[in-house]
């Protein structure tokens, strides 16, 4: 059986011959993805082999997402699959971190009693000591239920050290710059799993940043629970300290973009995901100066309704999102933004949710995610009555999907015969290649697959509601 992952290969990482071998699936946020490539450099450098098959794999770990109950019995079920093989290989080590370890802890052993380890969301640079500590055990000839090891604590950094690592990313690749949220949405798990903010401090994720270059990024996307709270947690500077953009001269996001800027061989910054409570007049000017950062934020409003944004305590009013998104497009006037929106949350009326459709077609988000609400233990909605029949979230889940694709299509028309320049990140359906525009809009065209890395000219000719498409520009080359 070869499990999901994220990460695919197409042969077995190098290792040491004979060596250990680890599995990793990812399941959730591209901050998982980052985590889980973290996680197998620190394997890879206590001399493990990374392999695709779980036949061939002595660890398996799996990554887990909690945002909704969905993501977390996939994980069971995928656990539920690995019992068979686990009884004809005792020596087999399975895992769970991330979020669902950190939320669900003694459930995971209650309910997949053939799991060996539960580690949170803090605790995963250690992944590869604790994996020797239940073999440790194993030879001591404790019990199943000693060998178990739980370690969910959110007491200490996640260290991230990659010197001696190699960078196996790809050319758009990802950097966490801080984690955790101070925010307490009432629909939203994240603080209880992921923890408060902790920011990691400029001079380290540039370190970070040019390891990533010198081995073949050319766009880095900055992730955060609330990226742009970056630095709220870092200390005061003292007198005659460097001051940063934040409050009381803390660092803050803006001088991670300016830092990034001056980065020799780095083409484009990308941003998620940002909160409106956090954006600043400062940032608004880093994100006008700073070249490199592509033009487009994924800003989630979540409602267009004041009373449901109450209900959802996301801390502003739809007044107030106006003037985050004014001040952002008058220092950048071409800044396309995205959105998360939930429908059906507790006592949304048939008017609360005509609000939302009329938000998004104010706003003009280009890309938009939209989500049923589902209730989560643990939350603060949790408590409060799921009033909204099943259908009739779905009703409007697709009427609000069919608003995205209305405005999506408008917005993607305005870039007819225009010139785009395009930085190509795959090989799509039929060769043609697929990348993304700096307002981040999807493109497709045709050219040969060495073009991926690297940002080239294309001229649009046709647009959907889910991308651009259009002819490369010989004459402008490519970098």
């Amino acid at each position: 059986m070869t499990l999901p992952r994220v990460q695919t290969r197409a042969e077995e990482a190098a290792g040491t011959p004979g060596a250990p071998s680890v599995h990793v699936v990812t399941f959730g946020c591209q901050m998982n993805k980052y985590d889980s490539l973290l996680v197998e450099g620190r394997f890879r450098a206590h001399g493990y082999r990374l392999t695709d098959e779980l036949a061939a794999a002595d660890v398996v770990l799996f990554n887990t997402c909690s945002v909704r109950e969905h993501a977390e019995e996939r994980v069971f079920s995928w656990l539920g699959e690995l019992r068979s093989a686990k009884a004809a290989r005792p020596d087999l080590v399975v895992g769970v971190l991330g979020c669902m370890a950190q939320r669900a802890e003694h459930e995971i052993f209650r309910r997949a009693g053939h799991v060996d380890l539960v580690c949170g969301t803090r605790k995963i640079h250690r992944l590869p000591e604790l994996v020797e500590e239940v073999r440790a055990r194993r030879r001591r000839g404790l019990s199943v239920r000693e060998q178990r090891l739980l370690e969910v604590g959110q007491d200490e950094p996640v260290a991230v050290e990659r010197g001696g690592e190699d960078y196996v990313g790809g050319p758009a690749g990802y950097l966490t710059i801080m984690r955790g949220c101070d925010l307490n949405c009432s629909f939203c798990i994240v603080p209880r799993v992921r923890g408060r903010v902790q920011s990691r401090p400029v001079a380290e994720l540039l370190r970070e940043a040019r390891w990533m270059v010198a081995g073949g990024a050319r766009v880095i996307t900055l992730l955060g629970q609330t990226v742009d709270s970056y630095g709220e947690d870092l200390p005061v500077p003292g007198p005659g300290e460097a001051r940063g953009a934040g409050r009381d001269g803390r660092s803050a996001l803006a001088d991670v973009l300016y830092a990034l800027e001056e980065l020799e061989g780095l083409e484009r910054v990308r941003l998620i995901t940002l909160h409106p409570s956090y954006v600043t007049r400062a940032l608004a000017r880093a994100l006008a100066e700073c070249r490199k950062v592509d033009r487009f934020l994924p800003l989630p409003a979540q409602s267009g309704s004041d009373a449901v944004l109450k209900r959802m305590r996301r801390g502003y009013t739809c007044a107030l999102y106006r003037e985050r998104v004014a001040l952002l497009r008058e220092a950048v006037p071409d800044l396309e933004l995205g959105s998360d929106w939930i429908v059906g949350f507790p006592g949304e009326s048939a008017a609360d949710f005509a609000a939302t459709q009329d938000f998004l077609r104010e706003l003009g988000t280009i890309q938009n995610y939209v989500f049923q609400y589902s209730p989560r233990p643990e939350t603060r909605a949790f408590e409060l009555a799921d009033d909204v029949p099943p259908e009739v979230k779905k009703e409007r889940n697709q009427a609000l999907l069919r608003v995205s694709e209305e405005v999506a299509l408008a917005r993607h028309h305005a870039a007819l015969g225009s010139e785009q320049d395009v930085f190509v990140e795959e090989v799509g359906d039929a060769g043609r290649l697929r990348g993304r525009s700096r307002h981040n809009l999807p493109v497709a065209f045709e050219g040969p697959a060495e073009l991926v890395g690297r940002s080239v000219a294309v001229r649009i000719d046709g647009a959907s509601p889910f991308g651009l498409w259009g002819e490369r520009q010989l004459e402008s080359g490519a970098r």
